[in-house]
């Protein structure tokens, strides 16, 4: 789990990035906590704002030399809308890092990293950490078009083992970046497969990633109002290391999780064999 800090963060920049925006903020304190699949907390619209709730945004960076952090932000609505006119000089309240973080890797490990859309922002660090350690990555990176695509440049960087997919066919393969994934754990000898993205995607990988025999991590795009594990909006049925199958919070269990033990199918109900489930009223 992260111990965050709650800071005026200053805006350095926002870049474009094809259909996404990266805003770079000087965080002091922040970025030498980071680990990969952590996440950050903005608030936004100043303190008269309506907009009570903060944004949560995977973080894709973090230099504890400069000390900045750097989000990849798609402009979805009100909130986003209204960080993304923010100017370079102005400060937002930011709290980070958050959540749990991908497991970290230990030794030379192969592993095939999958990206939907912006949801790849968290897997650079993490790939760029096993090739450092000696180890080997490939990516699948997909989009419904190749103008959603993130981070196909900067995975060519790393290694030649990159797969592009877009659902129109714009960019790559068409198709879901599931098609070719069977296929990209073998090519590759992948002993794990990491993925962050819409949730029926990361439900497809886990579940190809194990029948293939190897382990799948991935970090959740589970709406959350708080952040920080007070309102339980977020909640998943997860199973727990004891067998147990318990609803756990995304931002403070996860977002990060070990993809078998996530109930897919059970996301959105209150499975009976849930652990509670009876005080509940669940028959």
């Amino acid at each position: 789990m992260a111990h965050p800090l709650q800071i005026r963060a200053e805006i350095l920049d926002i870049t474009p990035l094809g259909a996404y925006s990266r805003v770079l903020l000087r965080a002091p304190g922040v970025a030498s906590r980071v680990r990969p699949g952590h996440f950050a907390a903005v608030a936004v619209g100043g303190g008269d704002s309506s907009m009570l709730l903060r944004r949560a945004f995977s973080i894709h960076r973090a230099d504890p030399e400069q000390e900045t952090v750097s989000l990849v932000v798609a402009e979805h609505g009100r909130g986003t809308r209204e960080l993304l006119r923010s100017r370079r000089g102005d400060s937002l309240d930011l709290v980070a890092p958050l959540g749990t973080a991908f497991p970290q890797p230990v030794g030379a490990l192969t592993a095939l990293f999958v990206g939907g859309g912006y949801g790849g922002a968290p897997l650079f660090p993490l790939a760029e950490q096993i090739v450092a350690q000696g180890g080997a990555v490939g990516f699948i990176l997909g989009a419904s078009t190749g103008e959603r695509l993130f981070g196909v440049d900067s995975a060519r960087k790393l290694t030649p083992d990159v797969l592009v997919t877009t659902d129109d066919g714009s960019s790559g393969i068409k198709g879901q970046v599931t098609l070719p994934l069977a296929e990209a754990v073998k090519a590759i000898g992948a002993e794990a497969v990491y993925s962050c993205g819409p949730m029926a995607m990361l439900r497809a990988v886990t579940g190809i990633a194990t029948a293939e025999g190897v382990r799948s991590f991935c970090a959740v795009e589970e709406a959350m109002a708080c952040g920080v594990g007070v309102c339980m909006s977020c909640v998943l049925p997860v199973v727990g290391e004891d067998g147990v199958s318990r609803f756990v919070r995304s931002c403070v269990e996860g977002p990060c999780f070990d993809g078998t033990r996530v109930r897919w199918d059970d996301i959105g109900t209150v499975p009976a064999d849930l652990y509670g489930a009876a005080a509940m009223g669940v028959r």
